[in-house]
Parts: C-alpha cells; structure tokens; sequence
C-alpha cells in the first residue's frame, strides 16, 4: 500500500471520527449513565458494526442497500425507535440505563448494549455515506485487496475506539461532576435528551 496515502488517511479519518456525531454522542450519554467500563461493550458493538460497513463498502455491498433503500429503512427506523425509548426512559428515570437516586446504575445487559452499538453503527447513513466515499480512493488496485482493506480497517477501528474513549470517559468526568443526589435526575434528563437526540437524528438522516 502506497505509504503517502496511509499517512494522508490516518489524520483524516481521525478528523472524521473525532467529530460529534451519533455513536459519538451514544458514547458520552452511556459514560454518563453506566461509566466507561460497561460502556466498552456498546464500543464493540459499534466497532463490529463500522468494521462491517467498512468492508462493505469496499466489496461493493453497499450497492445492495442502495439498491433495495426499504431494507435500510426500516432498519434505521428500528434502531430509531429503540434508541428514542431508551432515551424516554433515562429521562423519567426508568429503565435499565437510569441513574438511580443512590447514584447506582442498574446493570443493564452487555449484549444488549452491544446489540445498541452495532445498530447504531449499521443503520447510520452518514456512516455509509463517508466508507463508500473515503475508503474506494485509498485502494490500490495494482496490490491485493486483503492486506489494504485489513489496514485500513484497523485504522479506522484505533480512531473510533480512541474518539469514544474521549467522549465516554468526558461523560464519566460529567457525572462525578453532577453525582450529588439532587443532581441525580437532572443528570437522567440530560442523559435521556441525548439518547432522544440519537434516536431522532437517525429518524430524519
């Protein structure tokens, strides 16, 4: 692979990943609500669900979901709403990703946020938008594909991982911050608007 173009993909990717955008948010609305350390399991989630997209992207899959837009769809619509109601329920206090008033989170699911995760990754279509746009002209087409794509690919994988280690652990920093009792529910208010935000912004994209 041609070094001066994985030198000029590093930072640019990075520069993407590093902008607010909906896994970003998800990031920092579950450091806020579960701490970083159950957060990991939503980060895999959605670095298997880039690492899909990235591969399809190449592969030329994507023409599938291009071709057939019902299917993604109602995928983004699912994945929507399930994030909309998480986001109602943080709000009201409920549910599995609510603060309690002991500033206790009740354990939610690992695969369930893994499942969040790879949802919000694989139904983002800005997601799909930037792999089929950024990833084709950093192939080279006179070297094996397979080598090139597992770089890349790694690469993308350390920036998304670090972004969301910066936002998750802002959100952690947020809540010691906000972790009095009487601050408790104003911190499930901001934590479920966020979660409503992702939900939404994945309706209309």
């Amino acid at each position: 692979m041609d070094s001066a173009l994985l030198w000029a993909f590093i930072p640019t990717f990075f520069f993407v990943s590093i902008t607010p955008g909906m896994c970003m948010t998800l990031a920092l609305t579950l450091g806020m609500s579960i701490g970083y350390k159950r957060t990991l399991w939503m980060m895999i989630g959605e670095l298997a669900g880039v690492a899909v997209v990235s591969v399809a992207a190449v592969l030329g899959i994507a023409s599938i979901m291009l071709n057939y837009p019902w299917l993604f769809t109602g995928f983004k619509f699912i994945g929507a709403g399930y994030l909309f109601y998480l986001g109602v329920q943080m709000w009201r206090s409920r549910g599995k990703l609510a603060i309690s008033t002991d500033n206790q989170t009740t354990v939610s699911n690992d695969w369930d946020l893994v499942v969040q995760g790879f949802v919000t990754a694989i139904a983002n279509p800005k997601g799909w938008a930037f792999m089929v746009s950024l990833l084709p002209p950093f192939i080279n087409s006179n070297v094996d594909l397979a080598p090139q794509l597992f770089i890349l690919v790694s690469i993308i994988l350390v920036s998304e991982f670090v972004c969301m280690t910066l936002y998750a652990t802002g959100g952690k920093s947020l809540k010691h911050m906000l972790g009095k009792a009487d601050n408790v529910k104003l911190m499930n208010r901001i934590a479920g608007t966020l979660m409503m935000g992702v939900g939404v912004w994945l309706f209309v994209s």
